[in-house]
């Protein structure tokens, strides 16, 4: 703490000095400031150019640290609606949400500095609103180690993937378990961004290339926002880019990270990324990815002019970026009254692959005694050019038809919770109703997984059935209208077989559990008297014990047989799944009641 107060003391007599040599710029990049030294140089900045930056806070860490958020414009347009009403698109820049991956908070400290303060960019925020975030997951950049990124070059200590409750912040986008991810998604719900930019860093092979990038399938989004992403990242962006002395690429996900010369695919990113879920809210996104055994200031650099190029495309073309969101807000509201429009919900491999030059190393391939496996060495002082193929496309796989509206009954809150995280707007019945017409889903054989991931044992698997269903509703319940903005969100809650429901992440596992059972000595008799009534139930059953030894052996099994076939258990409802779609017709009847 002593050194902390030592260096932001230090910092705070060079800024009257009029020097805006950034902490980790006066480190020469061996080091990266905490947070504090952080926020103590935006501060600063703040105080030389009140109109041009703005700090707020957007929330409090589990141990009690201010989240902040950085907003700048070219004229102290400092909030969303002033934004709007100055046709100024927003963009959100986050850094740190992995927080060993850090170049995004350093390249940005200069940036804001070249835009406010030294007069080098005094024009590129003149027709758009930056919000930037320095640090997402600011307990995870305070828990800082020279051991938390052992594939990285540098800085000299990194914070840590996980935020203090060991969550990765980035796979939280749609569950928003994290008190972190839930005041982003408020932030994300005042501002409305019209573009998103994710920074991080690389694990896995070495390359040329100082900086990767990714944008999400143009499957998964709006045909608008995929060309607008085609024109100012690929055709613009980029080339402009590598003529400031840069190597780029797009994302490299290696089929085989043991030989690179088997080509790369789609990485699979869904709604848990920052990148999924802004094409889920109908807004374009980047994530760039600095390789991360570029020294630290390579990186920071790369970060650093990829933002200002990528800036002043969208500050000379600003109407562009407000069209096409605009555009596909309405497209996904006015699809509500499309009976015969489908929404893809998981995605495969093109199984075409287009060819792609990777500008790599030259490696070598040996045999371990240590992992008896492939041990990959490359030699970066022999760059090689390789002719690889690329299955990064991706194509549609399971689809649906959506509902007019869902139906949520009142009791489930924790549904309603996650609704309400993502403001997704939906009207609460306020008194009973009786024999509503819904389809509803039956759903069994359940598998979840053996080990955690993020918090979860994910259902991975079940098989489903829809059924007509007339239902009594309690007060309380909500109706879920899909003529809204966010209509896709709910989609990806709602529906259980979209990767990232509720339901797979296990938030619904209870619907699987019976609650009343039988006696082993009324089973017996129950299945006497199935057997005599059923003679086709007792083939069935005879054929499962010649067929599974285990279920052969296992007397309750059999005795469970029967019993699930059976009136008693049936009245359980065991595996019917809560939440209800509603179509054109019973929504409309509905809200007549």
């Amino acid at each position: 703490m002593l050194l902390a107060t030592f260096a932001v003391t230090a910092f705070a007599a060079d800024t009257r000095d009029n020097n805006w040599t950034t902490p980790a710029e006066a480190a020469h990049f061996a080091t990266t400031p905490n947070y504090e030294q952080t926020l103590a140089y935006l501060q600063h900045l703040q105080q030389a150019a009140p109109g041009k930056i703005k700090l707020e806070s957007f929330g409090i860490s589990p141990q009690g640290r201010p989240m902040t958020v950085v907003i700048a414009s070219g004229d102290g347009t400092f909030t969303p609606q002033a934004a709007r009403a100055a046709h100024k698109p927003i963009v959100l820049v986050q850094a740190g949400i992995h927080p060993g991956e850090i170049e995004g908070k350093d390249a940005g400290l200069m940036l804001l500095r070249d835009i406010a303060v030294t007069g080098k960019f005094p024009h590129l925020l003149d027709h758009a609103v930056l919000v930037y975030i320095p640090v997402f997951s600011v307990d995870g950049h305070e828990n800082s180690s020279p051991y938390h990124r052992i594939n990285q070059n540098g800085p000299a200590s990194m914070g840590f993937r996980g935020q203090s409750q060991y969550l990765n912040l980035n796979r939280d986008y749609i569950k928003a378990d994290a008190p972190e991810m839930r005041a982003w998604l408020k932030l994300w719900q005042t501002w409305l961004p019209n573009f998103l930019v994710d920074v991080h860093t690389t694990d896995g092979a070495d390359y040329q290339y100082d900086l990767t990038w990714y944008t999400e399938d143009p499957h998964k989004l709006d045909p608008a926002i995929d060309a607008w992403q085609k024109k100012t990242i690929v055709h613009d962006t980029m080339p402009a880019y590598e003529k400031l002395g840069h190597l780029a690429s797009i994302y490299l996900e290696f089929k085989d990270a043991r030989d690179p010369r088997k080509g790369i695919e789609n990485f699979g990113s869904g709604p848990r990324f920052s990148t999924g879920y802004a094409a889920l809210q109908n807004r374009p996104a980047l994530l760039l990815e600095t390789h991360m055994l570029k020294p630290y200031e390579v990186r920071v650099q790369a970060v650093y002019d990829l933002l200002h190029v990528l800036l002043d495309d969208i500050n000379r073309h600003p109407a562009d970026l407000l069209a096409v969101t605009e555009k596909a807000d309405a497209d996904t509201i006015a699809r509500a009254a499309d009976s015969h429009a489908t929404v893809p919900l998981t995605f495969k491999l093109d199984p075409t692959p287009e060819p792609f030059e990777l500008k790599g190393y030259a490696f070598t391939l040996s045999h371990s005694d240590i992992s008896n496996d492939i041990w990959i060495q490359y030699d970066p002082s022999k760059p090689r050019n390789y002719r690889i193929d690329n299955w990064n496309s991706l194509l549609p796989d399971l689809s649906i038809t959506p509902p007019a509206a869902y139906v949520v009954p009142g009791e489930w809150t924790s549904i309603i919770d996650k609704l309400d995280a993502h403001g997704i707007a939906y009207r609460r019945i306020g008194h009973p109703m009786k024999q509503v017409q819904a389809e509803a889903y039956q759903l069994g054989h359940p598998v979840w997984a053996s080990e955690p991931f993020e918090g979860h044992l994910m259902l991975r698997s079940f098989t489903l059935e829809s059924l007509p269903t007339e239902v009594n509703l309690s007060p309380g319940s909500i109706v879920v209208p899909l003529d809204q903005r966010d209509a896709n969100v709910a989609i990806e809650l709602l529906e259980p077989q979209a990767p990232d429901s509720l339901l797979h992440w296990g938030y619904l596992n209870e619907i699987f559990e019976a609650k009343e059972y039988g006696e082993p000595r009324v089973l017996e008799k129950l299945a006497r008297d199935m057997i005599a009534k059923d003679p086709a139930l007792k083939t069935e059953f005879e054929q499962k014990l010649r067929a599974d030894p285990a279920f052969a052996a296992d007397s309750r099994a059999r005795l469970e047989f029967f019993f699930e076939r059976s009136p008693w258990y049936a009245a359980q409802n065991v595996g019917r799944y809560p939440v209800l779609r509603l179509d054109a017709a019973q929504l409309a009847i509905l809200g007549t009641k």
